[in-house]
């Protein structure tokens, strides 16, 4: 399977547990990783035949604005299946990163990552 890779897609969110994080927001990083056959894209030069990788950040990014849930593993989850509904790929990968997640110890970096497929 061929696969498209998107890294780094950062917005402010409202994600957390903490009225503060609800409050005063802070950033989130997504990665995607894409399932899909480029048979048809390659053969044709065609974009309707693969998935729109700047509509897919567009998408990734109005999650991370949108409404604020407690467990970004929620997040990760909403993101996958909004890619599923509206791209034409068999499978995502979907990681979330919460760098500045309210930790009292010294650390690089949280995340959580999904996996989901077409049934």
């Amino acid at each position: 399977m061929d696969r498209i890779t998107l890294t780094g897609v950062t917005a402010v969110g409202y994600h957390g547990v903490f009225d503060f994080e609800r409050r005063d927001g802070q950033p989130f990083v997504v990665d995607a990783v894409l399932y899909t056959d480029f048979t048809k894209a390659a053969e044709t030069d065609d974009l309707q035949y693969t998935a729109h990788y700047g509509e897919v950040a567009e998408l990734i990014t109005k999650h991370i604005e949108g409404e604020p849930l407690n467990l970004i593993e929620g997040l990760a989850v909403r993101i996958a299946e909004g890619i599923l509904e509206n791209y034409k790929v068999a499978a995502v990968d979907i990681t979330v990163h919460k760098p500045k997640a309210p930790i009292e110890v010294p650390f690089g970096d949280v995340t959580v990552s999904v996996h989901r497929e077409r049934p």
